[in-house]
């Protein structure tokens, strides 16, 4: 076997270890814009690998998607920041994820960038300076 085809069944082996798109139980956190304090809630999301693939000829003004762990279906609940002052209403709501797929990045239901911030993640802990 030559040297590049070990490789890409090498690649190709480590790609099968890494875990699949799955749902898995994540905390995270929720804050509202006048509330004191963030809440981490126990919610489920997608997360795992998905086979995708880069054409190696370029085309021009060609369209290609990588695939990406995303939900398939998914429901909101909805919760009450206990913190929040008299005025500012205390509810948000945030999703859970029923069913994952592998599939094109939904920008209005996932997070599509390389590295995002982290689902606990909470504005309310960096400091500010005026």
């Amino acid at each position: 076997m030559s040297k590049g085809l070990k490789g890409t069944f090498a690649s190709a082996q480590l790609s099968f270890q890494l875990p699949p798109c799955q749902l898995i139980n994540q905390t995270v956190s929720l804050e509202k814009e006048g509330c004191p304090s963030c809440h981490p809630v126990e919610t489920t999301i997608c997360s795992g690998h998905c086979i995708t693939k880069d054409p190696v000829i370029k085309i021009p003004f060609s369209n290609v998607y990588q695939h990406v762990c995303t939900y398939r279906d998914l429901s909101y609940k909805t919760f009450e920041l206990p913190d929040c002052p008299p005025g500012v209403d205390p509810t948000v709501t945030y999703p859970v994820a029923l069913s994952c797929h592998c599939g094109r990045c939904a920008m209005d239901t996932s997070d599509c960038t390389f590295e995002s911030l982290q689902p606990d993640f909470c504005m309310n802990d960096i400091p500010f300076y005026y």
